[in-house]
This record gives C-alpha cells, structure tokens and sequence, in this order.
C-alpha cells in the first residue's frame, strides 16, 4: 500500500493505482473525456490535470501513478485555468450546434463547458470539416463533433478487439478513420456499438437517439435476453416504451454489448410478438394461461412416455439460457423422463 495526500485528506491506496483511483477512492470528482474503467490509461484528452507537490508540470491523473508520500491538489486556479484552455481548445474544432446533436443533454465536453462557465471557445477552427457516415444500419458517425479521445478506437482494439477504428494522419489532420478509408456499411464493423457508448460527445450516435433527448428517459437494469453469458444492461424507456439500451458495467460484460444486446430491441413493442401461450384446439392455435399450456405439455409428455416410452421423446436446450437452466433442463431429460435424447441447439 502506498500513503498519499489528496487535497489535504490523508488516503491509502493499493501500489500501481493512478491518481484518478486515488481520488475516486477518496469520492473526489476530477473531470475525465478520454477515461473509461475499463480501458488503459491514455492522457490524451488533459483535462484530468492536478498539480503534485515538487513536480514542476501539471499531471495527468488518469495516466499518473501514485508514490509514497505523494502530495495531490485537484483544484485550485492554475488548474481551473488549464482545464478552461482545454476546454476552449477542444471547443474550437468541434462542431457546437447542440439543439440539433442528438448527444444534447448526455454530452461530457457540453457539461465541462458549462462547469467551467465557457459559451465560446477564443480559438479558431483549424481542421477541415470531413462529411458524415450514415451507412451504418444502426449508428451515424459525424466528425465534426469527434474531439479525439480515442474512447472509440481503443474500446473497438482493447475490449471488442475488432480493430475497425484507428487513427488517420497527424497534426490537425488527425481523425477516427476506417482502414483504407472505407465507410461503416463496408468495413469490418460488427456493428455491436460499444464504439457508440464509448463516445462522450454527438460524434457517434445511434439512429434512434434522434427521437428523445436523456432527460425524458427512464432506466431500468435488467440482463439481456439474447444468449446465456448473462450482460447487464439499462433499457432506456421514454413514454412507457423502450427506445434504446446502453451497455452497464456488470460481472459479465465490461460495459459492453453485442450487436444483439445494443440494437435488437424493437421485438418488444412488435405486433406480431406473442404476449401469451398458444394451444392448438382443432387446428386453431388458442391463448391460453402459462398453467395451462404447462399442463398440456406435462400430459402430453407423460402420454407419449406410457405409450411409446421415454425413447420417443427428445429435448433441445436454447442458447438464450443460462448454464444452470440448461443444466437442470438436460438433468430432467435424462432423469424425470428416462431420455438420453437432450442436446443443444447451439444457437438461437
């Protein structure tokens, strides 16, 4: 363990954490862009900035590590005024109509300008405006408002480990690009959109976020349907329907999700869906109660068992389980019913 002092607050944190740990740790808020939990520490955004004792520069608390007897202020006016040139910097190149961004609302860099009381950046523009990517079936992408954190590129190679994104040129010209300049729609893009929830400005969007702004929405944790690993993940709901979902950080899923976890939602607001079981009377498939069509089912099963024994029946286990219930669904093949007839449908 390493002692330090953080504004003043005497706190002991593990060898190897940054000042950013130190400082969550201690339930001191220091501003992020270019930070995420799950990502190794970058420093390319400078606005986490706080001033150490003896070190003559400012230092960036997400990629600075921790040392005995360290001494840390996280504000104070030098650092104000760095994060405010930061800020203005970042301001000068991005692409500020916001009552037109669907980020309105949820935007990180439109949040520390505020914090920092900036309406305008001083600085002029120095990067040519590129045009939008639209040719995502589920996403858009719109340069204009990219700052360069790299919170999509590196969450694309480190977590998805997809490597569709990368950085293209240097000096002003930097930009998110795709290999050999291709678009979305023809690129090696999985379209899981953990690229998207990375994104703390407008840059990339969902498609549907057009249609409602963050503070009409309610969340509700819930845990993906779609296979057994078992992602959470927060539906966001708005009038009472699902409009979108965004990643959470749980057990299983690094604050990420696949293209089915992410963007297949609309089933539950389809017509077509089927709100309840279905038994076929003389041809006609009929609702019926869950006890009901249980019970035609378990008699329907003991039925074939005494008349033609348990080898006549087989069971297929779904994908969309979780272990334990496919387990105790093979358990009950081979024990309750007598069948080695069990196997797995391997996909959905």
């Amino acid at each position: 363990m390493l002692n330090l002092v953080v504004d003043g607050q005497p706190v002991q944190v593990e060898k190897g954490s940054t000042i950013l740990q130190a400082c969550e740790k201690m339930g001191i808020e220091v501003p992020t862009l270019c930070y995420l939990k799950h990502l190794a520490p970058e420093g390319a955004c400078r606005i986490c900035a706080v001033e150490v004792q003896g070190v003559k520069n400012l230092q960036f608390a997400c990629a600075a590590l921790c040392s005995e007897g360290m001494e840390v202020t996280t504000m104070n006016e030098r650092i104000a005024g760095f994060r405010r040139i930061v800020i203005e910097l970042l301001l000068a190149n991005h692409d500020a109509d916001c009552f037109s961004c669907p980020a309105v609302g949820s935007c990180e860099l439109y949040k520390l300008a505020m914090d920092y009381g900036i309406e305008k950046s001083r600085f002029k523009r120095t990067k040519k405006p590129r045009p939008k990517d639209e040719t995502s079936e589920f996403f858009n992408y719109d340069p204009a408002k990219c700052i360069l954190c790299r919170r999509c590129v590196r969450t694309c190679n480190e977590i998805q480990s997809n490597r569709t994104l990368s950085l293209r040129d240097r000096g002003v010209r930097t930009s998110v690009s795709l290999p050999f300049g291709k678009v979305f729609k023809d690129s090696s893009c999985v379209s899981c959109g953990n690229c998207v929830s990375a994104c703390p400005t407008g840059a990339l969007t969902t498609k549907a976020s057009k249609h409602y702004r963050s503070w009409e929405l309610t969340r509700t944790r819930t845990t993906c349907p779609y296979c057994g690993v078992g992602c959470q993940m927060d539906l966001l709901v708005k009038e009472g329907k699902v409009v979108g979902v965004e990643p959470a950080d749980g057990p299983a899923n690094p604050g990420i999700l696949c293209v089915k976890g992410k963007f297949a939602y609309r089933f539950i607001g389809h017509p077509d869906r089927l709100k309840t079981p279905l038994i076929r009377k003389d041809g006609v498939l009929s609702p019926a109660s869950w006890d009901q069509a249980l019970d035609y089912v378990a008699e329907g099963i003991k039925r074939i068992k005494e008349e033609s024994g348990p080898q006549a029946i087989a069971g297929f286990a779904s994908a969309r389980a979780t272990n334990e219930d496919n387990y105790v669904f093979m358990k009950m093949m081979r024990a309750a019913i007598g069948t080695n007839n069990v196997d797995h449908c391997a996909r959905l």
